[in-house]
């Protein structure tokens, strides 16, 4: 019986990786056409600049938000309990940005000059200030996660100089991660301060945006994480969970909940203050129009409310389905809520006219091109996390590997 139980395991997991893999080539052959042929074969305008594969670079982003918040209360606010699912959030964390690196070279039209921003700074730019932050913390994290690559088993062996070095870069942990959440906090807010400065579309135009985005990402990033390790510890061996550890974390989540959707009905209410042309019409179009189910359903209701309820209760935080559930819908509301942001402000635009006040409606559907391109990345990051799991064991709360990181950090702020 074991043995065909473990035969079922292998045979659904080698169907997970070949899917995978069909659905990264799939692509990456959407990709090869973008860069040869141009985003004419898209179905993004000068009307709608900004479609699929922006709402996949902010979920990605939104998603590793884990990495940042984790990791400062590990090492700031020394809770050394949450150390094992910190290295988890720093690993989900460079993947998930590394997707929002792909998904933009995708949507720039030119990749090649993707570097022009490093060079020919544009220091009144929010867009500039976000890829500055993104460069910057992605080789954080890339740093952050050198450890767990030279810890592996497989890479000692092969590789023992270069896998003691890749060790020696955790005593630098505190520094990465106080550099770390200085970055993060700066770029995932100024990702919504992006779309709050565009005053052409009023529905947008406003300073709430960035402490909206914000928020989101604090309680989607660590939902994922705990989520993440939750489904691996029930599909595989490779994972050592700690749910009652995770179930803390799930705790602390839900009250972010209540704090999000305390600044985010406020953030409705306070728009519907006065009449302003362009920005009433569009909170029809999100309340009552094509975005209504999402914004109500899928980001207000299954996004916030319910895991919300789920996550403070005591009884359903300790089920297991019910708290996988919870997470699940934290992070498809996470998703919800970015696509509505990008796209309800680009479904409605103010005539360039300054003698007249006329709205243009506009239209956005996803080509098959986008559709594919967004999959391949989607596919690439579920494929690294997999094989991250299997090899690099970032899922692994062992109490023993706490205790030692306690001892090694406890040196370092000594100076021993």
């Amino acid at each position: 019986m074991n043995r065909v139980k473990q035969f079922s395991k292998q045979w659904i997991g080698a169907a997970w990786i070949g899917g995978l893999a069909i659905c990264m080539i799939a692509g990456l052959a959407a990709g090869v056409r973008v860069f040869a042929q141009g985003l004419w074969t898209t179905n993004l305008s000068d009307m709608v600049p900004w479609g699929l594969w922006i709402t996949i670079d902010l979920s990605s982003i939104a998603l590793s938000a884990g990495a940042f918040m984790l990791s400062a209360t590990v090492y700031l606010l020394r809770v050394k309990e949450l150390q094992p699912v910190a290295k988890t959030a720093v690993y989900v964390g460079l993947i998930g940005y590394s997707m929002a690196v792909m998904t933009l070279l995708l949507d720039i039209g030119r990749p090649d000059r993707f570097w022009h921003a490093m060079v020919f700074w544009n220091i009144h730019s929010p867009l500039w200030e976000v890829t500055m932050c993104v460069a910057l913390y992605f080789t954080v994290l890339l740093l952050e996660a050198l450890p767990i690559i030279g810890g592996a088993d497989w890479f000692q062996t092969r590789w023992p100089r270069l896998a003691d070095w890749a060790q020696k870069i955790h005593h630098l942990a505190p520094f990465l991660a106080i550099l770390g959440l200085a970055l993060s906090l700066m770029h995932q807010s100024s990702l919504g301060a992006t779309y709050g400065v565009l005053k052409a579309r009023p529905v947008l135009y406003r300073p709430s945006m960035a402490m909206m985005f914000l928020l989101s990402a604090m309680a989607a990033g660590p939902a994922f994480t705990v989520l993440v390790s939750k489904v691996a510890g029930h599909v595989t061996r490779h994972a050592v969970v700690d749910r009652n550890l995770l179930n803390k974390i799930s705790l602390v989540i839900g009250w972010i909940l209540v704090v999000y959707l305390y600044v985010r009905v406020w953030d409705i209410l306070a728009q519907l203050y006065t009449y302003e042309p362009g920005r009433n019409e569009g909170l029809n179009l999100l309340f009552n129009g094509p975005l209504a189910f999402n914004f109500w359903v899928g980001e207000m209701g299954l996004g916030i409310i319910v895991p919300m309820i789920i996550l403070l209760n005591t009884r359903l935080r300790q089920y297991e389905r019910a708290n996988m559930l919870a997470l699940l819908l934290v992070v498809a509301g996470l998703v919800a809520y970015r696509w509505d942001t990008n796209m309800v402000g680009q479904l409605l635009v103010l005539n360039a006219n300054p003698f007249s006040d006329m709205l243009v409606y506009t239209q956005y559907v996803p080509s098959i091109t986008e559709i594919l391109a967004g999959l391949g990345v989607i596919a690439y990051g579920a494929l690294a996390i997999t094989l991250g799991i299997r090899f690099l064991r970032v899922i692994e709360h062992n109490p023993v590997e706490v205790d030692e990181f306690v001892q090694q950090e406890t040196a370092v702020f000594s100076g021993d």
